[in-house]
């Protein structure tokens, strides 16, 4: 036999499955639940989720997930969301590279570059190129 494990609801969902519970037990036979009731189980579904609070309040998932799917399009007509869903930063300013390479072979041969960019260059590669220019 399975036992499960009771798991404790949060205070906000507490209070609302408490409230759903007093409705039922003093409510006349099907009688509709009422609007305060519906807005509370929508805003608890947006918070912590909507199969969560339909299990803990007891009321059919479809019919929660229409309403807040409802508000939803509601809210995206009529109301701006309080919260950004995408922000545009403005470009970063790049800072800039600046160097100064000097290079010196055994022939006594020089090379100096002085370089300003936003990115750095290969040294690496630079110096091979001026050491062993055949290869």
């Amino acid at each position: 036999m399975r036992t499960r494990r009771i798991r404790e609801l949060p205070g906000r969902m507490e209070r609302l499955r408490k409230r759903f519970e007093r409705w039922r037990q003093t409510r006349k036979p099907r009688t509709r639940i009422p609007d305060s009731l519906w807005a509370a189980a929508v805003e608890i579904a947006r918070t912590y989720g909507l199969a969560r609070t339909a299990r803990a309040i007891r009321l059919e998932y479809y019919s929660l997930k229409k309403r807040l799917e409802q508000r939803s399009t509601a809210a995206g007509r009529h109301e701006p969301s309080a919260e950004p869903t995408f922000v545009e930063l403005p470009p970063m300013p790049t800072s800039v590279c600046e160097l100064t390479l000097e290079l010196e072979d055994t022939t006594r041969s020089k090379m100096r570059i002085h370089l300003k960019t936003a990115t750095p260059p290969d040294l690496a590669a630079l110096c091979r190129s001026f050491w062993n220019p055949a290869s």
